[in-house]
């Protein structure tokens, strides 16, 4: 059996959650790889909606199960509000939730790094979360990080004060006020509420798993453009957000991935600092981001909106290996005369249709208009029902990128989905 893998071909925000759930009755297993709680997957049904930070976006399917994991940092408090939340819908989580023993631990000290070297930066900074992710990605990496399955250790209180103690020294060097104690007390509850779920060594289990025929999509987080390798350097996340994450983050071999879905928006966002070649900095943009609601699910911050970028979108599948795209907010777009696609670049006076390693350079968009559509197509339910000039639309960007969409979002609910 193969695992497929679905992720973000943007920076980020692409309607992730949404389509994990859509897609979740058709998976036995849903697992993240990558990321901690900086990342917020909406999902949206009977009128109500939900953001998810660290738990896998099957969770609202009771017969899915779901891991996290070893490529996902925990933040023990975060997840406890996500666990509170759920229960309180009456999800019962306990059932089918498991954690990887290997999945590093977000300690109270990594969210004041994260915040006091932030701080420092001025206006250098790159709009950080500030969710502690960065420094506790650095401590696994230095091999110093706290693991889940090191809270199960008779040991485990000594390596804590050992890092937090490392982590007071670094401190010293900045000018920051901070209060470890008052977020300790919550970050210990959320480590015995953690130590009650079921905690597996995920790589065993998932292929296991594998092997009896049982059906898996691995969720990514952030977006491929937010790579630490291969996003806009160095406005990116600290971990690898492409498909190959999928095999580093769940301890799968590359010859086990199957489908490779990626998810973009009919147009772009970015949150935070960064290079960002279509953006509009216009009340196209605003009415965009009015229409989109583009504010950050975890953050709430404004998000920064454009017209779609095709030598990004491109670049995002050839690292990925797409085999199906998937577009979402495609009802935002309704009501706009005219639409504009970025299908090259001009850099240093050339023309060029591919994302350069200079991406934080001056880059000017060249375009190529579209007539827009009049109609509401959030009540649409086949494909045949919406309008010719959208079809145009979604056939030109199938030409150019050479992946077909075969997943097209009309709206936020699990319901406003067609399927070609």
């Amino acid at each position: 059996m193969k695992l497929d893998v679905l992720l973000g071909l943007q920076w980020g925000d692409e309607g992730k959650g949404k389509i994990v759930d859509v897609l979740a009755p058709k998976y036995n297993v849903i697992s993240r790889f990558q990321g901690g709680p900086n990342a917020g997957h909406s999902l949206e049904f009977n009128k109500i909606k939900h953001v998810l930070h660290t738990i896998p976006s099957g969770v609202f399917r009771p017969e899915t199960i779901n891991i996290i994991g070893n490529g996902v940092v925990i933040d023990p408090v975060i997840f406890s509000k996500e666990i509170d939340a759920l229960e309180k819908l009456g999800v019962n989580i306990r059932k089918n939730l498991f954690i990887s023993k290997k999945a590093h631990l977000i300690l109270p000290s990594h969210r004041i790094l994260d915040a006091a070297s932030e701080a420092a930066k001025g206006k250098t900074k790159i709009g950080s979360t500030l969710k502690g992710i960065g420094p506790t990605y650095m401590d696994k990496t230095g091999r110093n990080g706290i693991r889940v399955g090191d809270t199960l250790s008779t040991d485990f209180m000594n390596k804590y004060n050992q890092l937090t103690n490392k982590h007071k020294d670094i401190l010293k060097q900045y000018k920051f006020e901070y209060d470890l104690k008052e977020y300790e007390d919550c970050w210990f509850k959320g480590i015995a509420l953690l130590k009650s779920f079921q905690i597996i060594e995920s790589e065993h289990q998932i292929n296991k798993y594998l092997d009896e025929g049982k059906s898996i999509l691995a969720e990514g987080a952030q977006g491929t453009l937010l790579d630490i390798d291969f996003g806009s350097y160095p406005f990116v996340t600290s971990s690898n957000t492409i498909c190959a994450g999928a095999c580093t983050g769940l301890g799968v071999a590359p010859n086990r991935i199957g489908k490779v879905f990626g998810i973009f928006k009919a147009y772009c966002t970015r949150v935070g600092s960064g290079p960002f070649p279509t953006e509009l900095e216009n009340t196209t943009g605003e009415t965009i981001r009015k229409q989109g609601h583009e504010y950050g699910a975890t953050t709430g911050r404004p998000r920064r909106c454009g017209w779609l970028d095709l030598p990004a979108l491109k670049y995002a599948i050839m690292l990925n290996g797409v085999t199906d795209l998937i577009i979402t907010k495609s009802d935002v777009l309704s009501g706009f005369k005219s639409l504009q696609v970025c299908t090259h670049y001009i850099h240093n006076g050339k023309r060029i249709d591919y994302l350069p390693y200079e991406i934080n350079e001056p880059i000017e968009p060249v375009y190529e208009e579209f007539k827009g559509w009049d109609m509401d197509i959030t009540n649409c339910k086949k494909f045949s029902e919406l309008p010719e000039e959208f079809i145009t639309y979604l056939k030109y960007i199938e030409k150019e990128v050479k992946v077909p969409i075969t997943i097209i979002s009309v709206g936020p609910d699990r319901e406003q989905t067609i399927t070609k």
